[in-house]
């Protein structure tokens, strides 16, 4: 095959590469893709890797600007960090940083945007190992989010960011372009009433890998808020459940936004897949209360 001109002179193509049946696996959701021996991507992912094991994966949320902090996060041995440009206080710049502190580490960097629209999904350009998307309401919803996402045939995702293989093990672009698809992570959140209802029919869109849980806007979308005082209400519990249910009647993971490590537990030992164990941001003034605390003798 005839070599790119794009980037010539970083770009290499390889014997086989964009060829009808290397590009063609690609359509299969992440899942499935267990036989096969992992390219480079896949074994630079440690999400990707956690998602073939039959066991829980933890990881953390960074809400707050800088790559030290992401790598303090990764520090801790999460498998994942997910960089929160939706409700966190990080820009595109900041992003694109963090993306290669936590990737340096050896964790994978997911990034959630701000919401589902086609330009957003330019975290992947910085080399994310995967993105979470807010508030999917529709079938229809899923997948435009997945052709934004993915490369031709499988979707319309544009070609040409230099900074991609510094997140995963500085191969050319085109083995980049060649092997994404089937390498890259994409996680729906289900935290609207109609999402909930379409759970299951959004689960089976192929490139879909992932539901994850929204408890809090969930329970405000079906009218059971959480609320300190008294919990989760049963039917928000209910409606939890039937969002695993429906990703693993699919082949695919489960995920769910937890606050704390006891939490985490327990949601792991309900035959959850995809959990976080805390916030930056949250995590921070409650050490340091805690601390002052005892400092105090309180």
């Amino acid at each position: 095959m005839a070599r790119l001109s794009l980037f010539s002179n970083v770009i290499r193509a390889r014997p086989g590469s964009f060829g009808l049946s290397s590009v063609a696996s690609s359509n299969t959701s992440i899942h499935f893709i267990t036989t096969r021996k992992m390219n480079s991507l896949q074994q630079a992912s440690r999400i990707y890797k956690a998602f073939q094991a039959q066991e829980p994966s933890f990881g953390g949320w960074q809400m707050l600007p800088g790559a030290n902090i992401s790598r303090a996060i990764a520090r801790s041995g999460v498998d994942w960090i997910c960089v929160d440009c939706e409700h966190g206080n990080i820009d595109d710049s900041q992003m694109h940083e963090a993306v290669v502190a936590i990737a340096a580490t050896g964790v994978s960097p997911i990034v959630r945007i701000a919401a589902n629209e086609a330009w957003m999904v330019k975290p992947l350009d910085s080399g994310a190992h995967g993105i979470v998307v807010p508030l999917i309401y529709t079938v229809d919803d899923a997948k435009r989010l997945v052709s934004s996402a993915k490369f031709p045939p499988q979707g319309q995702r544009g070609f040409g960011s230099p900074f991609t293989p510094q997140a995963f093990t500085n191969d050319t672009l085109s083995h980049y372009l060649e092997n994404a698809n089937a390498s890259l992570i994409t996680i729906l959140q289900i935290e609207t009433k109609s999402a909930l209802e379409s759970a299951q029919e959004i689960a089976a869109v192929p490139g879909v890998d992932c539901l994850l849980i929204g408890p809090f806007d969930l329970g405000n979308n079906i009218g059971r808020p959480i609320l300190h005082k008294d919990g989760m209400h049963q039917e928000l519990k209910d409606a939890i459940e039937k969002i695993k249910e429906a990703a693993h009647a699919e082949g695919k993971k489960v995920g769910i936004y937890c606050t704390s490590g006891e939490q985490a537990k327990e949601y792991a030992k309900k035959g959850f897949d995809v959990i976080s164990v805390s916030a930056d941001a949250s995590a921070l003034p409650a050490y340091f209360s805690q601390t002052l605390a005892a400092a105090k003798g309180q």
